[in-house]
């Protein structure tokens, strides 16, 4: 989507909104008055004061903060804690990072836990028709096809998501009206009152929090997946969803004040409200609304994947594209990582009563960090006045922090969760930062000096030609500068004769979708800089566009490659294009300090872990030639080798 890109608002694109946008809030009413009472005893105070602090949690972060705020900061259209970082990092410098790194860890994160309390807890509906039914397996065979699924792309299923949807959300209106019109007193519960009297007179009752801010949780996604509706869409479908979600919490409070037990005993409010006759189809309707809100965190992370890989926050790995729907991609690693993830949380859960106490954490730290970001796109990019900014930031972090107490508390229900949150956070670290180390040893020279040579070799006939069209890769985004290894490449041992020298560098641009480049000419015919301008929502497909530039070039007639040889002979058709990968590793020559040296080598470790530079290029069909080069970061400067002088009598 370029800049000039908005979308429009049309009763299709609302639909798309609605089977998009809200699976993980959307469904929330599935478990979060259940976790509101637990085993307490059922009091006015608790019902009403719950009530009151769920309207008020999503009046101020879900409306205010993510609707209104948030969803202004879209970097052309696009939204999500990396495009928020890619708008403002040359603001912050180093100082947005770390941030950056555990808002994304943390939705990552997100991606695990919300599809098996999403699908447990509307399978465990069943259990109020087949008592004592196994929902385990039930719930591990959804998730399992549905990641088996991921492969094939969900073009097709997603046209079903919207109106799906549509009935969700209606189904929820309609079930809360039909215990409202019996018990309209539920509506004081609104009044903010019951809200500060629960959180400061009520037992314990900040730690209420945990359990409330489960009906926020899906804040942070939906501005993830704002690149897929546009703003205007989901700020109108906003207002119908809002209305569902509320009156069916009304709804769930007045049936809790007026269904005569004191405890709820193991029951669901959710279910409870349902005439029996719907229930089968209720329970129907809630599960595809729950695998819906799975599939959205499922695709956010293979987006948010594919960005961090854009942005040097994550080693290359496989992707693919299952159909050819702009932005939807599949990444084999990630999805197994999550259905791993997601069956082991069921295994080790078992319900999602043991889910809803573990769920929270991670989207508390997420929305901290977006505030945190937002925060500078509000001061530097819309300059707005400080002094507003600072008081936006305080009522969101007063807001957030109470929720982030409250929801420390899970960590004893969580701890084995925090070491796979704490490997995505390393591997995004030491990814981005020996990035930063490699970058600041690399020794660029004047391409321009070096082109007599290469014209000079270019046409010494007693060199054997290496290829017509040679081509490097260079991170040199310096028009008239190239890497010294690269220089060394061509013209050491066996120099590299060719008729044409490209060096071609991908930018990436901190706009999503953008894909044009410039020729940059040092050399009449013989060498040439080529800058492809890549968006960090695109996948390079380098060999593709290299052989579309050169198309583009001889069919305008330009650099005069249309009247010269390409390497094709009368046995192949194909130009003689040559593709130089060179592949760095730790010499023996160093000598680091602790920190660089873990950097360094945990680098290495995942770069041979993750795809090679070709298949991540797009460069898999070419002819590919792949030079190892030692890189010397920290040169031994100490080397205790003396000589050893023997006298006469030895």
């Amino acid at each position: 989507m370029n800049s000039s890109t908005k979308q429009k608002v049309t009763a299709a694109s609302l639909l798309v909104a609605l089977g998009i946008i809200y699976g993980d809030i959307g469904t929330s009413p599935l478990y979060v008055m259940k976790a509101i009472i637990g085993d307490r005893p059922i009091t006015e105070m608790l019902v009403y004061g719950g009530i009151s602090c769920v309207f008020w949690t999503l009046t101020f972060q879900t409306t205010f903060k993510y609707i209104l705020l948030t969803l202004s900061a879209d970097n052309h259209g696009e939204g999500g804690v990396f495009s928020l970082y890619a708008l403002v990092k040359r603001f912050g410098k180093g100082k947005l990072v770390i941030p950056t790194i555990l808002g994304a860890t943390c939705l990552l994160a997100d991606g695990i836990i919300t599809p098996p309390i999403s699908v447990a807890s509307a399978v465990e509906g069943l259990e109020t028709v087949v008592p004592h039914l196994p929902t385990i397996p039930i719930v591990i065979a959804i998730l399992s096809g549905l990641f088996i699924f991921q492969r094939f792309g969900t073009q097709k299923v997603g046209t079903i998501f919207g109106p799906a949807m549509v009935v969700w959300f209606t189904m929820l209106l309609v079930l809360g009206l039909s215990q409202i019109i019996h018990h309209p007193d539920i509506f004081k519960a609104l009044n903010p009152v019951y809200a500060y009297r629960l959180l400061v007179e009520y037992p314990n009752g900040f730690w209420l929090l945990g359990a409330i801010f489960l009906c926020t949780t899906g804040a942070e996604a939906l501005y993830s997946d704002l690149g897929h509706c546009g703003k205007e869409n989901i700020r109108i479908t906003w207002m119908f969803v809002k209305l569902a979600l509320l009156i069916n919490y009304l709804g769930q409070g007045a049936w809790l004040m007026h269904q005569g037990n004191e405890f709820l005993n193991g029951q669901n409010p959710f279910y409870e409200i349902m005439p029996q006759w719907f229930l089968l189809i209720g329970i129907g309707i809630a599960t595809l609304a729950a695998i819906i809100a799975s599939q959205a965190l499922i695709s956010g992370s293979f987006t948010l994947i594919n960005e961090a890989i854009s942005l040097n926050f994550w080693p290359r790995v496989a992707l693919k594209h299952p159909t050819n729907l702009k932005g939807q991609i599949y990444i084999p690693s990630v999805n197994t990582i999550l259905w791993i993830g997601c069956v082991l949380m069921i295994l080790y859960f078992k319900n999602s009563a043991h889910m809803e106490a573990a769920y929270g954490f991670s989207i508390t730290v997420a929305m901290l960090m977006t505030t945190f970001l937002l925060s500078y796109y509000l001061v530097f990019i819309k300059k707005i006045k400080l002094s507003w900014v600072v008081l936006m930031l305080l009522l969101f972090s007063i807001i957030e922090v109470s929720f982030f107490i409250a929801n420390v508390v899970k960590i004893k229900e969580r701890w084995m969760f925090l070491f796979f949150e704490l490997f995505i956070f390393m591997v995004m670290y030491v990814w981005y930062y020996s990035r930063k180390i490699n970058n600041r040893f690399l020794k660029f020279t004047n391409l321009v000096e070096q082109t007599p040579l290469l014209k000079e070799l270019s046409e010494d006939d007693v060199i054997p030609k290496y290829a017509t069209h040679l081509i490097y890769l260079s991170k040199a985004d310096k028009t008239y500068e190239i890497e010294e290894k690269i220089i060394n490449s061509i013209f050491s041992k066996k120099p590299k004769r060719a008729d044409v020298y490209w060096f071609l560098h991908i930018n990436r641009t901190n706009e999503p979708f953008t894909l044009n480049y410039e020729i940059i000419e040092l050399l009449d015919d013989k060498v040439i800089k080529v800058i492809l301008n890549v968006g960090f929502r695109v996948q390079p497909k380098v060999e593709l566009y290299f052989k579309k530039i050169v198309q583009d070039l001889v069919s305008r007639k330009q650099l005069n490659l249309h009247i010269r040889p390409d390497g094709s002979t009368k046995y192949n058709t194909e130009p003689d294009f040559k593709f130089v990968i060179i592949e760095k590793f730790i010499s023996v020559e160093n000598e680091f300090t602790f920190k660089e040296g873990w950097l360094l080598t945990s680098y290495f470790w995942l770069k041979k872990l993750s795809i090679s530079d070709e298949k991540a290029f797009g460069l898999d069909k070419s002819d590919v030639q792949i030079e190892e080069y030692p890189m010397v970061y920290s040169p031994v400067t100490n080397i205790p080798l003396k000589h050893k002088c023997y006298t006469n009598e030895e």
